[in-house]
């Protein structure tokens, strides 16, 4: 499969796997998540790669959620509902290798929750994190939000989802979302130098550990599946028309007249 959304390099034993739409601060269409399921797999079956990085195109963001504008036939522009992001989430971690969430710049939305679940996340001090789902009338009923809680606690995810606040790289190292956050400029190094240290590793025990940590926590795949049916019919509502409405007409959504 030749790759259009995305860019897919093999360096070091590392497979950097890169969002390419930074005209559009990377966020993804259904293309794009297909074409992300093929590079994970592709990074997942080949013996030589032992770390997997994921990141974005440019400066500005790592990536930004679903892309509204996009109407390609496998997306409608709102929320997940249609694209295989479900797939993509479960193989980010099934994948028996580490991943690296690199971020650069705005983590945001959609784009949280991947940087979220990668295994860890190393950040630039440019990079800012948060949730906007509320705002724009959507929610990620799943990983998203149960998987965030097991990483930053109960209070502070249910701030990061009802508030749909900023939050900068520092306070997001504070708070457990990232592992480590340095100067923009040594971005890249910082990553070469943790997948080299991967690299020195048994890759059988690092499957072991990772399949370990994910035990605890494989109830939620369950809870994403149900989640993301209900909100299919959350998406055909009035009320959630709005917040999509209101974000493209750039103005606050009114959503209390829905209110029942």
């Amino acid at each position: 499969m030749s790759f259009e959304d995305i860019l897919y390099e093999e360096k070091n034993g590392a497979a950097w796997i890169t969002i390419n739409r930074p005209e559009k601060y990377n966020a993804f269409r259904g293309q794009t998540v297909e074409e992300l399921i093929e590079a994970f797999n592709k990074a997942a079956w080949n013996n030589d790669i032992g770390v997997i990085v994921l990141t974005g195109a440019g400066d500005k963001a790592f990536c930004t959620g679903g892309d509204q504008s996009a109407h390609d036939g496998q997306y409608d522009g709102r929320g997940t509902i249609g694209l295989p992001v479900e797939e993509l989430q479960s193989l980010i971690r099934d994948i028996s290798k580490p991943v690296i969430a690199r971020v650069q710049g705005f983590a945001i939305g959609g784009g949280n929750v991947l940087a979220a679940l990668c295994d860890m996340t190393i950040a630039s001090e440019q990079a800012q994190f948060g949730q906007v789902g509320p705002k724009v009338g959507s929610v990620d009923p799943g990983f998203g939000t149960a998987y965030l809680a097991r990483i930053v606690g109960e209070k502070k995810a249910r701030e990061i989802w009802y508030m749909c606040r900023r939050y900068k790289a520092a306070e997001a190292e504070r708070m457990g979302l990232v592992n480590c956050v340095v100067p923009h400029d040594q971005l890249d190094a910082e990553v070469d130098a943790w997948c080299a240290e991967i690299m020195e590793k048994s890759p059988t025990a690092l499957a072991i550990a990772k399949r370990s940590f994910n035990m605890d926590t494989e109830s939620i795949k369950g809870i994403s599946a149900m989640g993301m049916q209900s909100l299919k019919l959350y998406y055909d509502t009035d009320e959630s028309r709005e917040g999509v409405k209101a974000f493209n007409e750039k103005r606050k959504p009114d959503f209390r007249k829905y209110a029942k």
